[in-house]
């Protein structure tokens, strides 16, 4: 049975993974007949936000803690993650991603990404295994990978400019479709950078899943 890494960022669309986007990823790779093995950096969330006021709440949570939500507790940290050990890596958004994973959304494209991200998927990438990114976690690969890559975030000018700024090829993508970068292996798609409805969300990731496991072959 093929496993694939999936790297989470806490809970919640607007300081950790978005929920959507997790459970459509691990339903489709069950669904494929692999496995999902996940993970998240045991650190400190960046911010944590009230989604139902959308304000900053006097709060101080884990991003692993706050991970274990989504996986009925079956994650480890991010630290024990083998790239030896998995068939290939997929990373859902959220702003998780942005501020957990790394701090795109404070910093821009000074940004750094977290350390252990980046050596799980630089070994995963070295040993020609497939990486999957969704939403806004794309934005991280140019920073991760350092060669010039093909991806999407969907359409949104703004944060392609910045993307292209990093070193990356930014392909506009509808909700619904995938961008393949065939030589290196990565696959990225938009889902609520511009999804409106999860069932929209879910074609795109879908896709993406699938893509990612045809390339482990």
């Amino acid at each position: 049975m093929k496993k694939i890494g999936v790297v989470l960022s806490g809970c919640g669309v607007y300081d950790g993974s978005e929920i959507h986007e997790a459970v459509i990823t691990l339903l489709a790779i069950a669904r494929s007949g692999a496995q999902a093995v996940c993970f998240a950096p045991d650190k400190p969330q960046a911010d944590v936000i009230n989604h139902l006021t959308n304000n900053e709440a006097n709060e101080h949570r884990n991003v692993l803690a706050e991970a274990a939500r989504i996986t009925r507790g079956a994650i480890a940290p991010l630290a024990q993650a083998n790239a030896s050990e998995l068939d290939a890596l997929i990373v859902p958004g959220g702003f998780g991603a942005a501020k957990n994973l790394c701090n795109f959304a404070s910093k821009g494209v000074d940004c750094q990404v977290d350390s252990d991200l980046v050596h799980l998927a630089r070994e995963c990438h070295a040993q020609g295994k497939p990486l999957g990114f969704i939403c806004i976690a794309p934005v991280m690969l140019p920073k991760i990978l350092e060669v010039p890559v093909r991806l999407t975030i969907g359409t949104d000018i703004d944060t392609a400019e910045l993307v292209e700024e990093m070193g990356a090829e930014h392909v506009p993508c509808p909700v619904d479709d995938i961008v393949v970068d065939e030589e290196h292996k990565i696959v990225t798609t938009p889902a609520y950078m511009l999804a409106t409805r999860i069932d929209e969300a879910a074609v795109g990731i879908e896709k993406l899943v699938s893509r990612v496991l045809d390339l482990t072959a």
